[in-house]
């Protein structure tokens, strides 16, 4: 099991941030605002699951082939190999608290679907 992530890394992205709170061999904890308009890429990852837990605001979760709305408070399961996005249509920054669990953790796993930003 492999985690390249240490606390305290973090980036901006097009979207909004994302800021390591803790990791281990197979566990990440990220915390990641997504502004006004954001929209993170359509997808999936092969060798982690991810469990977010919304603190502010709310959101439109892509889930497989379902929509679902979540707000603060509230959670939701990723399984590995599931196609999944994050987008913010409020005016208000939203923010989640994400568990990533898995034997590679990497950013170098992120297969991207579809993405407003060109990145795909």
């Amino acid at each position: 099991m492999t985690s390249t992530y240490n606390r305290g890394d973090n980036d901006t992205r097009p979207w909004g941030t994302w800021e390591v709170l803790e990791s281990a061999n197979n566990f990440c904890v990220k915390r990641i605002k997504v502004i006004p308009g954001g929209k993170l890429s359509l997808q999936l990852h092969h060798h982690r699951s991810e469990h977010w837990v919304m603190v502010a605001g709310e959101a439109l979760i892509t889930l497989g082939d379902k929509l679902i709305t979540k707000k603060a408070g509230e959670n939701i399961y990723i399984p590995a190999e599931t196609k999944h996005r994050i987008q913010n249509n409020s005016s208000h920054d939203i923010e989640f608290i994400e568990i990533q669990i898995g034997d590679n953790l990497d950013e170098n796993d992120i297969v991207r679907l579809e993405d407003i930003y060109g990145r795909v």
